[in-house]
């Protein structure tokens, strides 16, 4: 019973973060811990700030305890011992007093080392221990032999002084190192001081005194009991960008490979994928590595619902994480029925096959235009696919001819799927299509549901979350009810829930409060709230992130709500819209764009963040990345007239009766 209650007690001790294990491990009793396991290794669990702070207060180098006056120095060359002159200037500020205690016979000037001035008390010891020459007058009272002179000094240095080693205290008294271990060994089989290895960083056994060790010990857990609270929620929007590689170094296929792994199964605006979402992650990204990725079978792709002129979403996977993927949308029509029951053949078809086939049929006789439509809608839908982006790419641009949008959107002909006169027309205009959808179109093994019973349905089900539930940790770090707002997961977050507890009991992840504001169910990795804990005790960032508002790195409208901002404009509010960017410097939002270029929302911010995020908006636009902005309302004001204006003239917009304009691709 005792080992299984071990077992129960301490099975996921080792899944904590490491704060809350160096505090944990700093809170059992050494002596115990020694006796049971030898030598104790305290290097990696004492906090170098801890004792840090510890010697200074021992030292009295703190303002609280500066030197005010005569009785102050005296006191202090009682507890600390003999200070050379330097030394009382810097807990003082001034060696003015120094006469004053030396006229009245309080202190004396010895030399060990160097010369020093210490208390009279401690007259008989320096003479005894060290042998130092004592000036003439000293009262025999002060002059007394004591016990163990020696012993007094090394004991009173270990008092007031963290974790030393024999050699400090060598130099300090003038004495030999194997002297000074002697006297230590001494006290420490009295249990005055203790051996070890303390200092983070350091080599060697060093030596403290009991008590200090104590101190500093309690001061460490209260160090990592402050690390362990949740980090600012500025933070997580900091680190998430840094998390999912947004402007790092990665360079080539096997970089973007890994980026698309991370962000399987999450919904990418199509307009922004290859400008911002994509090159933002791979500095060396074109069009050209995707497509060859795509060709080779590694990567795969699904609509997942269109927008107008043309844009809608999509969702990227490698081959072997297509669980990620959802299933299709239904589309009606008998056109798009005509089509799937086509490609069911199987193998891939390109648009001039699929129009020759089916405008072949007189009962059809449908148009190319008309199967064209239905490729699109099916296409959005994601209940087929193509082995290259090309279409995406075409239609967003407009070079099919007409942009079209996934059903709901209003068309340009009155009846969805228009027939042609005759078969005959509609053979004709097949054999005179142009390649406006190029690639090979095929159905997605993930698009159907399997067709041998519920069975089936609930294993594919489960595998699905499962993988999700792991997409989801790479992807967010952090994952909360809030984060999932951005993903389309079939049973919202109590779906995903019920894996990622599952997953907790299997030591997968772990359930904590990493985030302020967020919720108690937040489920993330030891390593994750260890690295969010290290954003928030280094220095912030000044550099600027340009971020898609729909980024999946982008945590704002999603994990996080938006802050308040000032100027508030009615009609214009942000959000995760499409075609809308974000500029955060250390993980505050600064300049919001929205699609379109002529709306410029601001946050409060420090000159110096808000000249670089202007600067990081323009390269952005001056680069090609973003098209030409006109902006004509700045937090509801006229442009020209906005505070604002001069910082955004400064950095290369120029004034024109419309706005403040500057063209895209002008560097």
């Amino acid at each position: 019973s005792l080992l299984f209650g071990y077992v129960a007690a301490y099975l996921y001790e080792g899944d904590s973060p490491l704060a809350e294990r160096r505090a944990q491990a700093l809170t059992l009793d050494p002596g115990l811990l020694a006796e049971l396991l030898g030598e104790v290794e305290l290097r990696d669990l004492l906090s170098a700030e801890a004792i840090s702070a510890v010697e200074s207060e021992l030292g009295w180098l703190t303002p609280e305890r500066a030197l005010r006056g005569p009785e102050d120095l005296a006191d202090a060359l009682r507890v600390l011992g003999p200070l050379t002159r330097a030394d009382i200037a810097e807990r003082a500020g001034t060696n003015a007093w120094i006469d004053a205690l030396q006229s009245s016979k309080r202190v004396i000037e010895v030399t060990l080392t160097d010369t020093r001035i210490a208390a009279i008390e401690d007259a008989g010891r320096l003479r005894d221990a060290l042998g130092c020459a004592l000036p003439v007058g000293v009262p025999s009272a002060f002059t007394e032999p004591v016990p163990d002179p020696l012993a007094d000094l090394v004991a009173r240095y270990a008092r007031t002084h963290g974790p030393f080693k024999p050699s400090a205290v060598a130099d300090q008294l003038g004495i030999g190192v194997s002297v000074a271990i002697r006297a230590l060994s001494d006290l420490a089989a009295e249990g005055r001081v203790v051996s070890g290895q303390f200092r983070p960083g350091g080599t060697g056994t060093e030596w403290c005194d009991a008590a200090v060790l104590r101190r500093i010990r309690r001061r460490s857990v209260a160090v990592l009991r402050e690390q362990a609270e949740p980090v600012p929620a500025a933070t997580l929007a900091a680190f998430l960008p840094a998390w999912q590689g947004v402007g790092g170094q990665s360079r080539g296929a096997d970089s973007l490979l890994r980026v698309i792994d991370q962000l399987a199964g999450v919904p990418l605006l199509a307009s922004s994928l290859e400008t911002l979402v994509l090159p933002s992650r791979v500095t060396d990204y074109n069009s050209g590595m995707l497509d060859d990725l795509m060709l080779s079978g590694e990567v795969v792709w699904c609509g997942a619902g269109g927008l107008p002129r043309g844009d809608g979403w999509l969702m990227l996977a490698p081959a072997d994480r297509t669980e990620v993927l959802p299933e299709a949308a239904a589309v009606a029509g008998d056109l798009p029925s005509n089509v799937l029951e086509l490609l069911r053949a199987g193998g891939g078809w390109f648009l001039h096959d699929i129009v020759a086939r089916l405008a072949a049929e007189p009962a059809l006789s449908s148009t190319s235009q008309d199967i064209e439509y239905a490729a699109l809608d099916l296409m959005w839908a994601g209940a087929i696919t193509n082995d290259t982006l090309a279409p995406v790419r075409r239609q967003a641009s407009g070079t099919t001819g007409h942009r079209r949008a996934v059903p709901g959107a209003p068309r340009r002909v009155a009846d969805p799927y228009p027939r042609g006169s005759a078969g005959r027309r509609g053979r004709a205009q097949a054999r005179r299509l142009p390649a406006t959808l190029p690639g090979r179109w095929s159905i997605p093994a993930w698009s159907t549901p399997p067709s041998d019973g519920s069975k089936a349905g609930e294993v594919r089900a489960t595998r699905r979350l499962a993988g999700l539930a792991a997409v989801l940790l790479e992807r967010h770090a952090v994952v909360t009810r809030s984060a999932m707002t951005a993903e389309r997961v079939t049973g919202g977050f109590a779906a995903v829930y019920r894996v990622l507890a599952a997953m907790e009991d299997t030591g997968g992840c772990i359930r904590t409060y990493a985030v302020e504001g967020l919720g108690a169910a937040q489920f993330t990795t030891p390593a994750v709230v260890d690295r969010l804990r290290s954003c928030v005790a280094a220095t912030p960032t000044q550099a600027p992130v340009l971020l898609a508002a729909t980024d999946p790195a982008q945590v704002y409208g999603a994990a996080l709500s938006w802050p308040a901002r000032t100027g508030q404009d009615i009609g214009h509010r942000p959000g995760r819209k499409a075609g809308a960017v974000l500029v955060q410097v250390a993980g505050e939002p600064v300049l919001y764009l929205e699609r379109g270029g002529r709306t410029l929302l601001t946050w409060p911010a420090e000159p110096a963040s808000l000249e670089a995020a202007i600067a990081c908006l323009c390269a952005a636009i001056t680069s090609g990345r973003l098209p030409t902005a006109t902006i004509t309302r700045v937090d509801g004001l006229d442009a020209p007239t906005a505070p604002i204006a001069p910082e955004l003239t400064a950095a290369g917009f120029r004034q024109t009766p419309r706005g403040l304009r500057l063209r895209s691709g002008t560097r």
